[in-house]
């Protein structure tokens, strides 16, 4: 496909407004969906309709008529796009050929419309009825010597009664190996805040967006990758909140902003100016900064002002000696050093905090893909723990999740170290003896097909190679297994970089309505606030033969195990049978399903911090500690920069819609690397130049993207930034964090050499 020359032009306009309505319309006419889409988006996250396929933002009470965003629109569109990929499509172009095509040109190729089947013999898909698909996974399956030879890969966007049983069905086969897309982005919130408020999700709600009285904004960029958080920043902004962004990139949402919805700011072509202060971090520095607002709140406290909450910490946490001793240990050059901030903008900041008596903080990807990613978001827990800033109106810890049911998944089940008490129960309601071992995350997955202990890998949604580390290795590894399924609504890269033998299986997606015998079903989803609302469908499917999930996941149980007590064939057709069994697993949040999912707005799942209730082994809430500065393992090398990889505005994880980046004036191409204006003169170069980077590995193994042309940007020293996956070869299988397994994406260590 002909590409346009890259081209790049300052963005000097607000965000959102004028702009976000042309590209909306622009996408919705591209996949010739104008009239069908717009009808559909009116749908969209409102009570009787369905949920955006896109990011995981809660829906405001249904106040608006219109509760979309620029992003979610064009999710819409491409979904509901009129092109599609018929068998005619695949007996034209072989998977060689396919496979050198963009991400963008498998995107655009449209909607999948019936099972196919990879034919070695001449390099291309076929037809395959549902059955033979289906009887080709359960004789892969069933001639496994190890249950652990299967890898089941669950997507974010899969909603909570397929994740359900899908993670039933991996038990009932025999096996923990449940890599997710949550493995590469979330996996440390997961992780990280139980030990320390005893649940691995957020704790604020909607409703403290009106009451908060300063919002901190780490590692996260919610104009392109949550949109509709803007709306809330917004109107905080306008009762004259303090709104602090930390982050190495200036994100132009994050500066100002126009709602698109706001008819009187939209005619005068105005806009809110959004944050109060935004600090230009340094890539991995943002230790030094918790620890320095840290510092400048002990030293205050021993000084007599009172700003520590105490008898919040003498009544609900452990820990506080210990915390204290780390912090104080590192004086202000060393803090300010490792964080590239001043002392009194550090200061500053905790004077901020520290007035305020209810504060949230958001954080996105830009805190969790470090090696120490799980250990950092502890430490954004201890800062709010010091005031009290958990069980309160208006304050809490925000992790601003990506895919729309990432949240959901890991609630019902989808996680490679399942609890006992979670396998007792599912042992209790199905009446089978689960698998007990922990699986695979997403990195381990890789490692074992390269050691060729992988001989059965099932997508669930996503695009699994395209999104882990090491993409040649990863390449190399996914074409060693014997079967790959990939279960999609379009093309990806994984369908041309697949095994031995593969299926392509195609879904009824988000937006259309889904049938079974039983009559028309409905689905639920878990957004990042803990909300489970219904999603229905409004859209005829692409084509009769798709199938829901749902009844993918229950075929191919039977398929697999086929002595199983598990009533796959009813729940392939009676959804309200499955939600009484999620009810019954997990009778604490889950509770009378069926009956609570009625309720126009859903309900909300309980998480005990709001209620100051701590379920971590000693009942409180713990002060956790991580010592030094350092997120990242130090490179002692002189030329090394850190490399941050980033998603464009015109993209939605591995989803490429176009090749443009409205926000940061790219136009016509994605093999850019933005630079800071110093570093660029450093290494000798001049904007526009062609470069390569390498990657400085440890291991030896050579790791090299070329063609790569340089960008001035707003960077600091030492820091550069780059578009992912493009840039996901750079990234090494062994950079990750150990507690969690997220690959180290926002801090890979690399070198400039010749183009």
């Amino acid at each position: 496909m002909a590409r346009q020359k890259l081209r790049f032009k300052p963005y000097a306009h607000p965000a959102g407004g004028w702009g976000a309505a042309a590209a909306t319309a622009k996408a919705l006419m591209q996949e010739s969906v104008l009239t069908k889409g717009s009808r559909a988006l009116l749908s969209m996250n409102q009570p009787g309709g369905f949920k955006c396929p896109s990011c995981a933002w809660p829906d405001a009470h249904c106040t608006k008529k219109l509760e979309f965003c620029e992003n979610g629109a064009k999710a819409l569109a491409h979904e509901a796009t009129k092109f599609r990929a018929h068998r005619d499509f695949f007996a034209r172009h072989s998977v060689t050929e396919m496979a050198a095509q963009s991400d963008y040109w498998l995107e655009k190729q449209g909607r999948l419309t019936e099972p196919m089947r990879y034919d070695a013999a001449t390099d291309h898909y076929v037809p395959v009825s549902w059955d033979d698909a289906f009887a080709l996974i359960g004789q892969h399956l069933r001639t496994l010597e190890d249950p652990n030879q299967a890898e089941f890969y669950t997507s974010g966007r899969t909603p909570n009664e397929a994740a359900f049983l899908y993670a039933i069905l991996g038990r009932a086969f025999g096996t923990n190996n449940f890599p997710d897309c949550s493995n590469m982005c979330h996996a440390p919130t997961s992780r990280g805040l139980p030990p320390s408020i005893g649940i691995g999700k957020g704790t604020c709600v909607m409703e403290d967006w009106d009451h908060t009285q300063a919002i901190f904004i780490l590692g996260q960029n919610p104009g392109t990758n949550s949109p509709r958080m803007m709306s809330n920043l917004v109107e905080a902004r306008k009762r004259g909140v303090p709104i602090i962004a930390v982050n190495p990139m200036p994100e132009r949402a994050l500066i100002e902003f126009t709602e698109p919805q706001d008819v009187i700011q939209m005619a005068r072509f105005g806009h809110t100016d959004i944050a109060s202060d935004f600090l230009q971090i340094r890539i991995g520095g943002d230790l030094a900064f918790l620890k320095g607002m840290m510092r400048a709140l002990f030293e205050r406290d021993a000084a007599g002002e009172g700003v520590l909450d105490h008898d919040f910490i003498r009544d609900h946490t452990s820990g506080l000696d210990a915390l204290r001793a780390d912090v104080m240990a590192h004086d202000w050059p060393e803090l300010v050093e490792a964080c590239g901030l001043p002392e009194a903008k550090i200061r500053e900041c905790a004077d901020i905090y520290a007035k305020s008596d209810a504060t949230m903080i958001a954080y996105g990807m830009g805190i969790t893909q470090h090696q120490r990613g799980t250990e950092l978001v502890q430490q954004i827990s201890n800062l709010l723990l010091l005031r009290g800033n958990y069980g309160k109106p208006g304050a809490g810890i925000v992790p601003v999740r990506g895919h729309s049911n990432v949240q959901g998944d890991r609630t019902v089940g989808i996680n490679e170290a399942p609890t006992e008490a979670y396998l007792d129960r599912v042992r209790d309601a199905f009446g089978f003896e689960p698998a007990r071992a922990p699986g695979h995350h997403a990195v381990e997955t890789v490692a074992a097909m390269e050691a060729g202990t992988v001989r059965v890998f099932i997508g669930l949604g996503g695009n699994f190679v395209r999104a882990v580390p090491d993409t040649d290795r990863a390449y190399r590894a996914m074409r060693s297994v014997g079967l790959t399924v990939g279960i999609a609504t379009k093309l990806n890269r994984g369908h041309v970089v697949h095994g031995h033998e593969a299926l392509i299986l195609p879904v009824i997606a988000r937006s259309e309505v889904l049938a079974t015998a039983k009559g028309e079903q409905f689905v639920t989803i878990e957004d990042a606030m803990a909300n489970v609302t219904a999603s229905r469908g409004v859209l005829e499917p692409a084509s009769p033969d798709l199938i829901g999930e749902v009844e993918i996941v229950c075929r191919i149980a039977q398929a697999a195990v086929p002595d199983s007590p598990v009533k796959w064939a009813e729940y392939a057709q009676d959804y309200d049978l499955i939600r009484d069994k999620i009810a019954e697993v997990f009778p604490e949040i889950y509770t009378d399903f069926n009956t609570r999912i009625q309720q126009p707005m859903g309900f909300h799942l309980e998480v005990p911090p709001r209620q100051r209730i701590w379920n971590t082994p000693d009942g409180r809430a713990n002060f956790l500690i991580l010592p030094g500065l350092e997120v990242n393992d130090p490179v002692a090398d002189p030329t090394m920069l850190r490399l941050a990889t980033i998603r464009s505005h015109d993209q939605f994880n591995t989803t490429v819609y176009s090749d443009n980046d409205r926000y940061r004036g790219i136009r016509g191409g994605r093999m850019v690397l933005f630079m800071n204006a110093e570093d660029i003169a450093a290494n000798g170069l001049s904007e526009g130049a062609e470069i390569a980077l390498e990657t400085i590995s440890t291991d030896g193994e050579p790791r090299r993207v070329e063609g790569l042309s340089v960008v001035r940007y707003s960077l600091p020293r030492g820091a550069v930034a780059g578009y992912y996956p493009e840039l996901n070869p750079l990234l090494p299988l062994y950079y990750f964090d150990p507690l969690s397994g997220t690959p180290a994406a926002k801090s890979i260590p690399v070198r400039i050499v010749a183009g």
